[in-house]
């Protein structure tokens, strides 16, 4: 696969890279697990089929110390035990606020559910980080950007 037009390479979208990438600083540096952090943004990739984004977040979360059990089955997590409760509600909140046009929203169950497992901070961090993979995800899908080169910490 051959990318379409590198956005960091391009002063448009390196500006705005900058800013997106801003943003993520303030939910990674929130309360917000860390281990349901990269399982939302591999969830959210795997949806959207977005393969640089698969590459970097499935790397980042093996050198973090998750099991390649756990990343593995990511995809199929409703039909697995290996995951928390918060990790599954997570979860769900990111698939339905992921997948918008095939549904009437997140539904007020699924928001429930993840507020019995975080507080509001994390929520808010939760939201924004599902608004911010899906941005990252539609920049790489759009511009072809492929994965498979994508070291650990490369943009840390």
């Amino acid at each position: 696969m051959e990318s379409r037009i590198n956005p960091m390479g391009n002063e448009i979208g390196a500006a705005w890279a900058k800013h997106i990438i801003s943003s993520n600083k303030v939910i990674a540096g929130s309360t917000l697990p860390k281990a349901v952090q990269e399982l939302v943004k591999i969830r959210a990739s795997q949806i959207n089929g977005c393969g640089g984004c698969l590459d970097m977040h499935t790397k980042d979360a093996a050198a973090a110390g998750e099991s390649a059990l756990r990343i593995n089955l990511v995809g199929a997590w409703r039909e697995t035990t290996v995951y928390t409760e918060a990790e599954r509600a997570a979860l769900e909140l990111t698939d339905q606020g992921t997948r918008l046009a095939d549904s009437t929203g997140v539904t007020d169950e699924a928001w429930a559910n993840a507020a019995k497992h975080f507080d509001e901070d994390q929520l808010m961090a939760l939201v924004g980080l599902i608004c911010l993979i899906n941005a990252f995800n539609r920049l790489n899908v759009i511009t072809r950007t492929p994965g498979g080169e994508y070291q650990p910490g490369q943009y840390a």
